[in-house]
């Protein structure tokens, strides 16, 4: 017959390690003592062995199914565990045991509560949409190689590109505040002095200067000189598994950059690079001559005007032209 555990909860409060020591010993000699069993899990939930004082705790209800204290040790090792129903289910167990111990109540409700506060954040994780990958697409034209990261309002300085020779890397931070990075090792070599990025509402373009006008067969890789074919704009890979019509994808890039509303310098800037751009030789002429013998004072378009006389600075009335 079983003997009564002689190790109170004081005695294992003041030493939980040598306490656990005894009882193994204790149990030992008696493997069927419900009180020991009960009293070893309360050592093990003290030094936060959870799982120990769980199994011990259980085999005290086994033994003596009308011990409160065994449903008592289950339910706390349980809630430690975070297995929130079962230790509703101990607690309950061992309430209707001894009704008259309130602290099953605390512990039935800080049951209810976790199970409560599981249920809300998995309603709020089934109705948080995934945030979609970002993705990226590359295409071709005689000169440039354009890689398109599909990321919709990218902050003005949140992007990091950097050109080598026969690399891309890029650092996106998304509107969501995490970062999209990309490192690219190129098929072919580029002129990373003259290759530029573009940051568009709905995408971050990145524009690559070919090095010569051949067509490349992919992105990425090791290219073969005797695999180069010479451009065909009607005729090249890109990332897509399906045929585009690139010159009428280039030409809707080009009016979307147009479209893009520039204010003060920039807008005047961009104004004076069309007109040049369109211009006629004499215009260019023109427009070079008056801005470099005026000290950028002066911007004429008409080649018969300035070409037969030096331009004069004409800066505005409040600023003084100083010469060196």
């Amino acid at each position: 017959m079983a003997t009564e555990c002689s190790f109170p909860d004081s005695l294992i409060d003041e030493d939980p390690l040598k306490a656990l020591e005894e009882l193994s010993k204790a149990l030992q000699g008696d493997s069927n003592n419900a009180e020991c069993f009960c009293q070893r899990a309360y050592a093990h939930i003290l030094l936060k062995n959870y799982s120990c004082a769980a199994d011990d705790a259980k085999k005290a209800q086994q033994l003596k199914p009308n011990l409160p204290l065994a449903f008592m040790r289950t339910g706390i090792a349980e809630y430690h565990l975070n297995h929130y129903e079962s230790a509703h289910a101990a607690f309950t167990q061992g309430h209707q045991l001894d009704g008259s111990d309130k602290s099953f109540e605390i512990w039935i409700k800080r049951c209810e509560e976790m199970l409560s506060e599981e249920t809300q954040n998995s309603s709020i994780n089934r109705q948080t949409p995934a945030v979609p990958p970002v993705k990226y697409d590359w295409y071709q034209t005689e000169s440039q190689v354009i890689v398109t990261v599909m990321a919709k309002n990218v902050p003005k300085d949140g992007v990091c590109v950097s050109f080598m020779e026969k690399e891309l890397s890029a650092v996106i931070r998304l509107a969501s505040g995490e970062d999209y990075k990309l490192h690219l090792q190129l098929l072919h070599p580029i002129i990373p002095q003259q290759s530029t990025f573009k940051i568009l509402t709905t995408k971050v373009e990145m524009k690559m200067k070919k090095t010569d006008a051949i067509r490349w067969e992919k992105l990425e890789g090791e290219g073969q000189e005797c695999n180069i074919k010479h451009f065909d704009p009607n005729q090249y890979p890109s990332s897509s598994h399906y045929t585009r019509k690139w010159d009428k994808m280039a030409m809707d890039i080009s009016e979307e950059e147009k479209s893009e509303k520039l204010e003060g310098d920039a807008a005047l800037n961009k104004l004076f690079q069309q007109i040049y751009s369109d211009g006629s030789d004499e215009v260019k002429r023109a427009m070079n001559k008056s801005f470099m013998e005026s000290g950028g004072t002066v911007l004429s378009t008409n080649w018969k005007d300035v070409g037969k006389r030096k331009v004069e600075a004409s800066p505005p009335d409040d600023v003084e032209v100083k010469k060196y």
